[in-house]
């Protein structure tokens, strides 16, 4: 098996991740064939939302993911980057690139996964995070936010060059 496999954090906006996504999948062309939302206990609220999102968002693209949810303990950075550690190794041993999207997820979980990630040498293919010049007025969908204050960027890309 091969494909994409994309793992999002989420954190305290869903709107982050929703439209950190559906940015990859336009100015990316991403089409994961699994999407893993990873998550601590306090926002775990926000998942069905966040899944009913990928879902609506992906079918405007044309595929179908299978989306899998990982909660973990709020605020534990080494359970938070062996998680995502694992979940990664596991991807690229079946045989998926491996994109994460830290746009949405905390300070804890992001440092613990890419601290793992870093530590354990792991070949992730793109790092993303959807930078945005001003917070006033972006909850709301991703082709509603003046493309000019938004910028996906991907960290993997910007360390090769």
């Amino acid at each position: 098996m091969s494909g994409d496999a994309y793992i999002t954090l989420l954190g305290r906006s869903t709107w982050a991740l929703v439209n950190a996504y559906h940015a990859a999948l336009r100015e990316k062309g991403l089409r994961p064939e699994r999407v893993i939302i990873v998550t601590e206990e306090l926002y775990a609220e926000g998942v069905p939302i966040a899944v009913s999102a990928i879902q609506i968002v992906s079918e405007e693209y044309g595929f179908s993911p299978a989306i899998t949810i990982e909660v973990l303990p709020e605020a534990d950075f080494m359970r938070a980057g062996a998680a995502i550690r694992t979940l990664a190794e596991d991807l690229i041993d079946q045989g998926f690139d491996v994109a994460i999207d830290i746009t949405s997820g905390r300070k804890v979980t992001v440092a613990g996964a890419l601290i793992a990630i870093s530590l354990a040498e792991i070949r992730i293919q793109h790092i993303y995070y959807l930078a945005m010049q001003s917070l006033d007025d972006v909850a709301k969908p991703y082709m509603m936010i003046p493309h000019q204050v938004q910028q996906l960027r991907d960290l993997v890309e910007e360390l090769e060059v």
